[in-house]
């Protein structure tokens, strides 16, 4: 269960740029994110939480799902796992998340020749 558990904020990358790119311009950047993964085996449970606000997808590893966007919009897509690393190609952005050194490291990545890239690090609390 490499990553089960709670994770806070460490560090950041293109926030503001990416949230730009998805058209999220009035988001808050100032807030430690609390990402909590509840795994069991491929099923997953993923929620991320800041003040007044929470974000959360079920899904299973290799199957098609039904997510919700940051926006709230609903979407199917396939949950894929290749060495250690979950992907999930979000309808403006591919996601993905593996643990490296035991931290959470979470990649959004928006298509074209001038994408955007966003990285999250984040410690186990």
């Amino acid at each position: 269960m490499a990553f089960a558990g709670k994770y806070e904020l460490e560090s950041q990358d293109n926030y503001e740029e990416f949230l730009e790119a998805i058209g999220l311009l009035n988001a808050k950047t100032d807030h430690k994110v609390v990402t909590e993964v509840v795994q069991d085996g491929n099923n997953f449970t993923w929620t991320q939480t800041i003040p007044n606000w929470s974000w959360s997808n079920k899904f299973t590893v290799g199957q098609d799902c039904e997510l919700t966007t940051m926006k709230g919009a609903k979407f199917n897509a396939p949950v894929t796992m290749e060495g250690g690393k979950i992907s999930v190609p979000f309808p403006q952005y591919n996601f993905t998340a593996e643990i490296i050194e035991d931290k959470l490291v979470m990649i959004c990545r928006t298509p074209g020749e001038k994408g955007v890239t966003f990285k999250r690090v984040s410690k186990r609390i």
